[in-house]
């Protein structure tokens, strides 16, 4: 390492650090903050009412017909397109989830709180952003491969669902080892090939993605506090 180089490296503790490591420090306050919502901790301590748990996973409906939508059409996209697993994709498993929890007229009965709207067209807008559609990516389907297992177990048990009927949302069967899966996502994150200002976009869009989300559950709780 030259001289420049390495006063650079000690300037700044990022450099050479892997990517996914980054994303993952940057944004830890904003995850926690998320997770330590009432509403959240409700649902993981099996105390939220039936009809809060339908209502989020209505509202995550709305989210993925957004989030997919996009990813299709980002999927050539040389940094988006390195995300797109059509495996991953949970709009039926949603849908199946809401006919079991609402039945055959669920269309009817749901519509999007004001924080969903404006979470779905942020997604939206990520069309024109590859970086920023990856750090919307990241954050849902990460958490959904990770935590989202405990809330599974959870859900099941409280409610008396079962991958069938109620909690198919969490089930990642076609993916193989959750694990394997994930430490291959961290490693396409660290692979990008993301100037500064990309990736701090990324970051960025990252955090913002975390607060739409906790924006989400403050309307939920609201309605079922």
């Amino acid at each position: 390492m030259s001289a420049t180089a390495e006063a650079t490296a000690t300037a700044d503790p990022t450099v050479g650090e892997p990517f996914s490591e980054r994303l993952k420090a940057a944004t830890w306050g904003d995850h926690a903050t998320a997770e330590q919502h009432g509403f959240t901790e409700a649902l993981l301590a099996g105390e939220l009412p039936r009809a809060g748990y339908t209502e989020m996973v209505a509202q995550h409906y709305f989210a993925y017909v957004a989030l997919e939508r996009v990813g299709r059409a980002l999927r050539e996209d040389p940094v988006a397109g390195r995300f797109h697993h059509p495996e991953l994709e949970r709009v039926p498993a949603l849908e199946a989830d809401l006919e079991h929890l609402l039945g055959t007229g669920w269309r009817e009965r749901i519509s999007p709180t004001p924080a969903t709207r404006t979470y779905v067209a942020r997604i939206e807008q990520m069309a024109d952003h590859p970086a920023g559609f990856v750090a919307h990516h990241y954050t849902r389907y990460m958490g959904d491969v990770s935590g989202g297992q405990f809330i599974r177990r959870i859900a099941a048990k409280a409610y008396g669902l079962t991958a069938d009927a109620g909690v198919a949302f969490y089930v990642f069967d076609a993916l193989g080892s959750l694990p394997k899966f994930r430490s291959g996502y961290r490693d396409r994150l660290d692979s990008l090939d993301l100037d500064e200002a990309a990736a701090e976009f990324l970051i960025r869009e990252t955090r913002l993605a975390y607060q739409l989300n906790t924006e989400v559950l403050a309307d939920l709780g609201r309605q079922h506090a």
